[in-house]
């Protein structure tokens, strides 16, 4: 059996409708992953987490380092689950540093991570859209590897499969391979095998999907827009009650003293306040949420609002948008 450079599904010419479908058996890519590469139009196929359960059982079989890659933007909200499943040795790489100012200090991020105890020989931040600090991720695989083999897992979207790339494309002894890259969910299919050098083999994995994730309930039109693509701008406000603030229809924030927030969402997110009483969004699902100082509102998967004073915060918000409280990262 031959699996599709691209996504890792297996190949086959019977069933058009299925993942791995291709014209003809000596094709490298699937007809998705051709299409996605050249036309960037997406499949939906249908996926959830048992497929990939069952790939990290394997990877606990075996001794080999693993890459944990986070999306810094979107910090999966139960972290520790996703390490209680793994059992190796773990490297946390902390992806899309380019996405945040760099006005915040990398230290200040790495010590950040450090309180989730996972219990990881190395923390990196980096950038594989910037090219940041790849050398040093690659000096650590060097240094932490114990076999020919490294495992790369993490949730669907955290750029797994951007990042690989960008690894062959700085290292690898043939820069001609590459792998499929979409910002849609459930992209890489099955495992994929990415030879850099006769002493490194990165092993892709599938996204582990993140259900409470607005990603996971969208269509490819309004994940771009949602999605960061640059570096996020802070949008500060300095509440005054009575006060609304709107996160075009996606949110309403309502609280109850004067305070100040931080947006920390993408650039073309539109958002508006006014002064006056108003119904708009009203509507929604509304959430109430005693805030501590200097937490962090997450909307998963669309951004965060940093709150600087304790405060009674109320919300109206769209269905398909989780809340969680967190302390602030920045």
């Amino acid at each position: 059996m031959t699996k599709c450079l691209g996504c890792g599904a297996i190949l086959q010419n019977k069933k058009i409708n299925d993942v791995g479908y291709v014209t003809n058996l000596d094709n490298s890519l699937c007809t998705r992953c051709f299409r996605i590469k050249n036309y960037n139009e997406y499949k939906i196929v249908d996926a959830d987490n048992s497929n990939y359960l069952k790939i990290l059982e394997g990877v606990n079989k075996t001794n080999d380092l693993v890459l944990l890659v986070i999306d810094i933007f979107d910090i999966p909200t139960r972290l520790s689950e996703i390490r209680n499943i793994i059992k190796n040795d773990i490297i946390l790489v902390i992806n899309k540093r380019d996405i945040l100012p760099s006005s915040i200090y990398d230290a200040n991020i790495i010590n950040y991570f450090k309180k989730f105890n996972l219990h990881e020989l190395d923390i990196v931040l980096v950038s594989s859209k910037k090219n940041t600090n790849l050398d040093e991720l690659y000096s650590l695989i060097k240094k932490y590897q114990n076999s020919l083999n490294v495992y790369v897992v993490g949730y669907t979207n955290a750029g797994k499969s951007s990042l690989i790339n960008k690894l062959i494309y700085n290292y690898a002894d043939n820069r001609k391979s590459s792998i499929t890259v979409s910002n849609m969910p459930s992209t890489t299919i099955d495992t994929i095998e990415v030879k850099l050098d006769d002493n490194l083999v990165l092993m892709d994995t599938p996204g582990l999907l993140n259900e409470n994730s607005i990603i996971n309930k969208i269509d490819g039109k309004e994940l771009k827009h949602i999605i960061p693509t640059s570096t996020i701008k802070p949008r500060v406000y300095q509440i005054k009650c009575p006060q609304h603030i709107f996160l075009e229809d996606y949110l309403r924030i309502d609280l109850n003293s004067n305070n100040d927030i931080v947006f920390y969402v993408a650039n073309n997110l539109n958002i508006e306040r006014t002064y006056k009483e108003t119904d708009k969004l009203s509507n929604k699902r509304k959430i109430t949420l005693q805030v501590k100082e200097n937490n962090d509102i997450v909307l998963v998967g669309l951004g965060f609002i940093k709150v600087k004073k304790s405060a009674l915060v109320t919300l109206y918000v769209s269905n398909n948008i989780e809340i969680s409280l967190r302390d602030s990262m920045i």
